[in-house]
């Protein structure tokens, strides 16, 4: 049986920096990082993130491209250059994976070309672009709510059709969206799987997998009976941690979640 590598997000520690990402993956067994590019400044720098891998010999696995709404004028404010730097940073950092989200509905001329862009950026770098699922959201109109999708064509990067995917379980919670019928979709295409939970709220939750509804246990048994060849990554909110040792815990914890049902038992 092929073993299933398991990296923690950078995001995971928020508000720690990716430095923190680094030191307490290699403390407490993670396979390695994603780093989500964002407003952190080493999230940011290509060089010196190759730099703090060797110092703590911790890969890092997989680059999130910037595309939340927080991150628009990082390295670019083009979503298409933005992507084509992820894609670079993944390749100089040896990393197989970026991660990437679906064209906001605004960003026309990205969304018109994006499935192009994703398929020619793949053949020339070697690098896997895996296009994320998203959630809607709810705005409230008077006394009515409406749900309403921010991005183009939808949440369901399988409605469009990519080599590549990446599943998130705070997402297929926040989306009320059946989670193992989407990776069914997604079959051989999916790549990247960003572990986490949620209770159905219309947010985005990231909870340690385990303590929400998400079928997460399922899930990673699914992807062993699969032969999985992608990877894992533990993607949870710490931002409320009481202290810097509530947040290992709960990164502990997500670790060992992520072993067993992985087929691990260390």
């Amino acid at each position: 049986m092929t073993r299933v590598p398991i990296g923690l997000s950078t995001a995971s520690v928020w508000p720690r920096t990716a430095s923190a990402a680094f030191e307490l993956a290699g403390e407490l067994g993670y396979d390695g990082v994603e780093v989500m590019v964002w407003a952190d400044p080493l999230s940011q720098d290509v060089p010196a993130l190759a730099r703090r891998a060797r110092r703590t010999g911790v890969p890092v696995m997989a680059v999130h491209a910037p595309c939340l709404l927080i991150t628009q004028r990082i390295w670019s404010p083009d979503p298409e250059v933005r992507l084509r730097r992820a894609v670079e940073a993944a390749q100089d950092l040896g990393a197989p994976t970026v991660v990437v989200h679906p064209p906001f509905r605004w960003q026309r001329r990205y969304a018109d070309g994006f499935a192009d862009l994703v398929t020619g950026l793949e053949d020339t770098s070697g690098v896997a672009v895996a296009v994320e699922n998203m959630f809607p959201v709810r705005r409230e109109l008077g006394v009515r709510s409406v749900e309403m999708t921010a991005f183009r064509p939808s949440i369901d990067p399988t409605d469009v059709g990519h080599r590549n995917y990446t599943i998130d379980l705070s997402h297929t919670s926040a989306a009320r969206m059946d989670a193992m019928a989407l990776a069914g979709r997604m079959g051989d295409n999916l790549r990247h799987v960003h572990l986490a939970d949620g209770t159905g709220l219309r947010k985005d939750e990231h909870l340690v997998p385990g303590r929400g509804d998400q079928p997460c246990a399922r899930l990673c048994e699914w992807l062993v009976e699969r032969g999985f060849t992608g990877q894992v990554v533990v993607e949870i909110s710490t931002r409320r941690a009481r202290d810097p040792a509530d947040r290992v815990r709960d990164l502990a914890e997500a670790l060992l979640f992520a072993r067993l049902h992985l087929g691990e038992t260390a």
